[in-house]
């Protein structure tokens, strides 16, 4: 709409958060973090492998820290929370990571989101949503605090 106001940044007000971000490299993971930078809040993104840290280099150059791990791999997975972990408590987890058929389903859409706000809050009051794809590729959304 022509001439809409843009609402202020919400960190204006000192609320600023510390989100983290799975399957950050593109689609609606990268979207939110763009849109959590821009209003000044800290922002963690994901990426699969090293190959995929050119698709967040400009979040990485807007103040973005980058964690690098597959989320199909339970190894794997404890690595990206400890590394999250390294950086400070998180006040929400946005798990965008999620694939729609195949072996990984089950490790990366159901372990690695439950996996990731257990491990990353460490007996903290942390909020997470997550999207996920159901077989018909229709978006499932769910929102909890753990």
């Amino acid at each position: 709409m022509a001439g809409a106001a843009t609402p202020p940044p919400l960190a204006r007000d000192g609320l600023m958060a510390r989100v983290f971000i799975t399957g950050s490299a593109d689609g609606l993971g990268w979207l939110a973090a763009q849109t959590l930078l821009d209003d000044g809040h800290q922002v963690v993104v994901h990426v699969r492998n090293s190959d995929r840290l050119t698709a967040v280099r400009d979040l990485v150059d807007r103040g973005a820290a980058v964690v690098v791990g597959d989320l199909s791999d339970l190894e794997q997975t404890r690595s990206i929370a400890r590394d999250v972990n390294r950086l400070g408590r998180m006040d929400a987890v946005i798990h965008n990571a999620g694939v729609y058929r195949g072996r990984q389903v089950m490790p990366v859409n159901i372990v690695a989101s439950t996996s990731a706000a257990a491990h990353t809050a460490a007996g903290e009051r942390t909020s997470t949503a997550s999207t996920g794809a159901a077989a018909d590729r229709a978006p499932i959304r769910t929102a909890s605090s753990t």
